[in-house]
């Protein structure tokens, strides 16, 4: 029983007044922070969804489009037009704060930022599909990693949700009630303590009552 080890004393009920109200406190802010955090989960959920629909969708035309190039173009061809990468891209990584959760944002870096630089061969032997599908990876780069973002997002902020709910379902179905349940017993054993308080006195002043009326008896039997 969570009362075993109570002292019922009225110091340990005063504790447990404040040590409840502070519970019951942190139990609502803990659950306004799950309500948000679950509608940016949300909002996170839709964003993920259309960009994973853009992404399959941009991949699928780009695997097209390298395809009908290889099919216009000889193996070797294809080999030697990739030979030589003339754009580098580089990632950096900061993150942004939702409700104490540090979500990343990735921002991809271009060694040059003329548009054109990405083909890394010339025109004259290769064929316009193969330009197509380049262009067309190039321009889904960003849109990848956006969705690399809003997937992690998604990751970090589902496990601080279930942390989240966890601390709910614990401060509401334990701690609460077992606060609840000790600041009740010590009530009622303070109560107790004043009835058997109360009872002793009447017990006393009887007594003291009983004893002069004795004593007035013994008084006037001598002294009549």
């Amino acid at each position: 029983m969570p009362t075993a080890n109570v002292n019922p004393t009225r110091m340990e009920l005063t504790r447990l007044k404040r040590k409840l109200a502070t519970a019951r406190r942190g139990h609502k802010l803990l659950k306004d922070k799950r309500d948000e955090l679950m509608r940016q989960f949300l909002g996170l959920v839709r964003e993920n969804m259309e960009l994973r629909r853009k992404v399959e969708s941009g991949i699928r035309e780009t695997n097209k489009g390298f395809a009908l190039a290889r099919s216009a173009m000889s193996d070797e061809a294809v080999r030697v037009a990739f030979m030589t990468p003339k754009q580098e891209v580089s990632l950096s990584i900061s993150t942004k704060n939702i409700m104490s959760v540090e979500i990343p944002v990735y921002t991809p870096h271009t060694r040059t930022s003329n548009s054109n630089d990405i083909y890394s061969y010339g025109y004259a032997f290769t064929s316009g599909e193969l330009d197509d599908a380049v262009k067309g990876l190039n321009d889904l780069l960003p849109v990848m990693l956006k969705l690399a973002e809003s997937e992690k997002s998604c990751q970090l902020l589902s496990a601080e949700i279930e942390r989240t709910r966890r601390r709910v379902n614990a401060l509401e179905h334990i701690l609460i009630p077992q606060m609840e349940e000790k600041i009740r017993f010590i009530t009622m054993k303070l109560d107790e303590n004043e009835r058997s308080s109360q009872v002793r006195l009447m017990k006393v002043k009887d007594m003291m009552l009983e004893n002069a009326h004795h004593y007035k008896e013994r008084q006037e039997n001598l002294y009549p």
